[in-house]
Formats: structure tokens, C-alpha cells, sequence
């Protein structure tokens, strides 16, 4: 079922209130709640957010699609959303739109860091960005380069295909349609994939969850076949599936102490000493 978001980012009540309906929606069902917060703030504007997210949107502003990854999941999966989707609270975005970058995500190597760095919520691994993606050592200058998919060209080649490939997983055209209504495009939404009349129940079953419960060949694959230009970009051309999780680990903490080492910045420590405790 679709879900939509009701934004009103920083406007005024004033202004929010000429959207007719989202408006009556607040005054009927959020409005009520919001009166007995304990937030004074929350309570006088009731129709915002208690916070904006307005330093994410910012950094979005002039993509045309952005990375994210839950914020808690069994596996870790980034995907591609459109910039006009708007993520929330439990959805944390990388703001690139280069396929290196997420080649690099998405690779055996930051995968691993992710599970010794993060924490979790029960059995579920939890994905931290400050002791996660602000502590991994990305290939020399991925993050820097003005077009990282010219640069790493194998790594973007590489993550388009996988994507491609899961893509074709989740919607395959025997089931499922693209629809767009008329409002949806005035909006600039994109195109919905919607399930084929008698199909609702397969294609309920393809989600990303399901399809790395079960991994096929072909999915472990082009994993492979990532994993190996990541390595590649690292250095390591001597890199096969068969290294261990530890061995990989050790590399990539001997970079980020490498790195730290060099940089001039005073917050570069604290990060050290947190990584420092995890990897023991």
C-alpha cells in the first residue's frame, strides 16, 4: 500500500493551511496528539515536524536520486531513491548519486565494517553513520572526485548492473505494470510499480529481504564481481572471496588509522579511540 508523507518543511501555519486536505488531516488526526506533548514547541506547531531534516534536504538539493539504507534491517541493502521521495525518520540517506559510491556501499568490504561498527536492535543489525560511514575508509579520493564513476569506472559498472539485476528481481514485467497519474506527474513523482491484475500475491513475495534471504547464483555474482573492482580501487588486486572476514577487517582498520594519523582535524581522534574499542 502506498504511503505518502504530509511535509509542510518550515511553513507558517498561514501558509501551510492553503493545502486544504493534508491541512484537514492534521487538524483531524495529528493536532489531537500533539496537544498533550510535553513540548511546548511541538505542541504551538503542531502541524511540523518536531524536526525538519532540513540539513538533509539541503544536501539533496540539485540531485536527481539519492542513496539510502534502513536504518535497522536483517541485511544490509542500499537502494536508489528518487529525490522527490521524500525518506523518513527510520531512512538514513547518503547524498551521492555517483554509482562508485554506491558500488562501494554496497561491497563485501563496507558491509563488514558496518556489522563491527554498528550496533543493533535485538538481532537486527542498526546502520550508525556517525561510527559507520564517518569512520570507513573509502578508496583514495572516491568521495572527493567531481565524477567518481569516470574515475572507478569498473565499481560503477559493476553497481549498475546489480542494480539492474535485483531490479528486473522485483519487477518483473509478467507481473507488474508502471503506473503514473496525472497529479503524480504535475508533482514530478516517478513512475509506481503496481501489480498486474492476479498477481498481487507474487509480487508481494519479491522484496529485497526476501531476495537476500535466499540469495541466487546470479545475485552472488555480481556481488563477486563488485567486490573485486572495490578491491581493486583499494589496491588489493590479489583479492578473492575466499579472504577471510578478519583479514578484511585488519586492512581496512590499518587505512582509517593510517588516515587519522595524517589528518590535522582535532575530531579525528575521538573516532580513532571509538574504533579502536570495536575492533578489539
Amino acid at each position: 500500500m502506498d504511503e505518502w508523507i504530509i511535509d509542510f518543511a518550515d511553513m507558517d501555519e498561514d501558509q501551510a493551511v492553503l493545502f486544504e486536505a493534508p491541512f484537514e488531516y492534521i487538524l483531524k488526526y495529528i493536532k489531537p496528539e500533539r496537544e498533550n506533548n510535553a513540548e511546548k514547541g511541538t505542541r504551538e506547531r503542531y502541524w511540523l515536524f518536531k524536526r525538519s531534516g532540513a540539513d538533509m534536504k539541503k544536501a539533496i538539493t540539485g540531485l536527481q536520486r539519492y542513496i539510502a539504507t534502513p536504518e535497522v534491517s536483517k541485511h544490509r541493502i542500499f537502494v536508489w531513491l528518487p529525490a522527490s521521495m521524500a525518506p523518513d525518520k527510520n531512512i538514513v540517506v547518503i547524498a551521492r548519486d555517483d554509482e562508485a559510491t554506491f558500488g562501494v556501499l554496497h561491497s563485501r568490504f563496507h558491509e563488514l565494517w558496518a556489522l563491527r561498527m554498528g550496533t543493533s536492535l535485538e538481532d537486527r543489525p542498526r546502520y550508525t553513520s556517525i561510527t559507520t560511514f564517518r569512520t570507513f575508509p573509502f578508496p583514495e579520493d572516491i568521495l572527493a572526485a567531481h565524477e567518481p564513476d569516470t574515475l572507478f569506472p569498473k565499481i560503477a559498472e559493476a553497481a549498475k548492473r546489480l542494480t539492474k539485476l535485483r531490479e528486473n528481481w522485483l519487477n518483473p514485467d509478467k507481473w507488474v505494470t508502471w503506473e503514473q497519474t496525472e497529479e503524480e506527474a504535475e508533482a514530478g513523482f516517478p513512475k509506481r510499480p503496481v501489480a498486474k491484475p492476479g498477481h498481487e500475491a507474487e509480487v508481494k513475495k519479491l522484496t529485497l529481504t526476501n531476495l537476500y534471504n535466499n540469495p541466487p547464483t546470479w545475485l552472488k555474482n555480481a556481488h563477486q564481481t563488485l567486490d573485486k573492482a572495490v578491491a581493486a580501487a583499494y589496491g588489493w588486486t590479489d583479492y578473492t572471496p575466499a579472504w577471510t572476514d578478519e583479514e578484511i577487517l585488519r586492512r581496512l582498520l590499518a587505512l582509517n588509522l593510517e588516515r587519522a594519523k595524517a589528518a590535522t582535524l582535532s575530531e579525528s581522534a575521538p573516532e580513532v579511540a571509538a574504533l579502536n574499542d570495536n575492533m578489539e
